[in-house]
């Protein structure tokens, strides 16, 4: 079974930082392409960032400059730094992956982390 873990969420004050953690683990062969989501009480889940196998990255619009997504292949991790947060980064973050292929001929499609909580007070 895959599991992806996320973890670094917390409470922070605007203007500070946090770097959030999504490890995968299981018998895995490979992971596609890497995401952070992120969910704000009332709202729809939101793409942050992505960043595909061979490196590439794409931002929302409203965390570029400030966020900075990478990953460990060799850890089957993926990262979020989080700079100059604002009151309005409040959510729940969620890690995702389009693909993980795991010994034994399973691949999963879609999945998901469980999600961390960030807060940003004001």
């Amino acid at each position: 079974q895959v599991q992806l873990v996320e973890s670094g969420g917390g409470l922070v004050q605007a203007g500070g930082s946090l770097r959030l953690s999504c490890a995968a683990s299981g018998s895995i062969i490979s992971i596609g392409a890497m995401a952070w989501y992120r969910q704000a009480p009332g709202k729809q889940r939101e793409l942050v960032a992505v960043i595909i196998s061979g490196g590439s990255t794409n931002y929302a619009d409203s965390v570029k400059g400030r966020f900075t997504i990478s990953r460990n292949d060799a850890k089957n991790t993926v990262y979020l730094q989080m700079n100059s947060l604002k009151p309005e980064d409040t959510a729940v973050y969620y890690c995702n992956t389009d693909r993980v292929r795991a010994y034994g001929g399973t691949t999963y499609f879609n999945y998901w982390g469980q999600g961390t909580q960030v807060t940003v007070s004001s």
